[in-house]
């Protein structure tokens, strides 16, 4: 009983002395003059250094959070070089979109000259390519489905541009009109129509585009290649002449070059006309009438 009294005595004066207040005096050291004074406890410089810490460290959080000062800090990058890097993974990634379509581009002009192509580029473009007797003769495949395909190919027949780029129509003019000596066969490496042509005939821009190559080659002789719109190019080979320089902007219908018999390859006179979409070869026949002009 009686440590149990003197335990709760030190308690009330431990309390007693955190609240007795006391009395801070700032006094004049030649008069002794008193100037100012403060009553203050022990609890009341307490809860002022609390409220000091709590202020000092959520300062801080806010002038670390919202403020650049936090670039001085190990591990924090600086926001400008954030906005960088992720601008520069934007280009990056354009450029490497645009490095690709270049790429495709000049293996397609190689393609076009060379008239050589691997057997992956051989099996990816031999679809594009087809005859739509192909659909029919697919076991697979009714009666009705196939009728089907064969109504919707005979629509889009002359319809360069795939549905997928909604409304837009791109229609070809043809490049000569005469009867056809050599079809389009992948299988066989010939990824063109040729077309029997007279002497000097002319020979046309299937479309708007511009001359990126126009030179004699030795086994195709005059050989003119147009760029157009939607990733199309267009060969014109065993021309007798040219009639547009490489640079040059040509319209749909334009004389390009005459047809001739140049090159080692020629067997005569006629148009060796090519049909390239995105770096893959198509069958022309399947987009231009080469039997009358439109």
């Amino acid at each position: 009983m009686f440590l149990m009294v003197k335990k709760k005595k030190k308690n009330g004066l431990w309390i007693q002395n955190l609240l007795n207040r006391y009395r801070v005096a700032v006094i004049n050291e030649t008069t002794f003059e008193e100037q100012f004074f403060l009553r203050i406890s022990r609890f009341n410089i307490i809860i002022l250094i609390s409220l000091f810490v709590m202020f000092i460290v959520i300062g801080s959080f806010f002038l670390v959070a919202y403020t650049p000062i936090k670039e001085f800090i190990p591990g924090y990058t600086s926001s400008i070089i954030r906005k960088e890097a992720l601008r520069n993974s934007f280009l990056l990634d354009s450029l490497s979109m645009e490095f690709k379509k270049q790429q495709q581009f000049i293996s397609s002009m190689k393609i076009a000259l060379t008239g050589e192509v691997n057997r992956e580029e051989s099996s990816l473009s031999e679809p594009q390519g087809q005859s739509p007797q192909l659909f029919a003769s697919n076991s697979k495949l009714t009666k009705a489905d196939s009728l089907l395909r064969l109504e919707v190919i005979q629509e889009d027949k002359y319809n360069i541009i795939p549905n997928d780029l909604g409304n837009v129509k791109y229609l070809l003019y043809p490049p000569a009109i005469g009867p056809i000596s050599q079809h389009y066969d992948a299988n066989k490496k010939h990824f063109a129509v040729d077309v029997v042509l007279k002497e000097n005939a002319p020979v046309m821009a299937v479309a708007h585009g511009t001359v990126v190559f126009s030179e004699w080659t030795a086994g195709t002789g005059h050989v003119i290649i147009i760029k157009h719109d939607y990733g199309l190019l267009s060969v014109y080979k065993h021309n007798s002449s040219l009639e547009k320089s490489q640079g040059e902007l040509v319209k749909a219908g334009e004389v390009i070059a005459k047809a001739g018999n140049t090159g080692e390859l020629s067997t005569g006179w006629h148009l060796h006309f090519e049909l390239w979409i995105n770096g893959y070869s198509v069958d022309p026949a399947y987009f231009i009438d080469f039997s009358e002009a439109i």
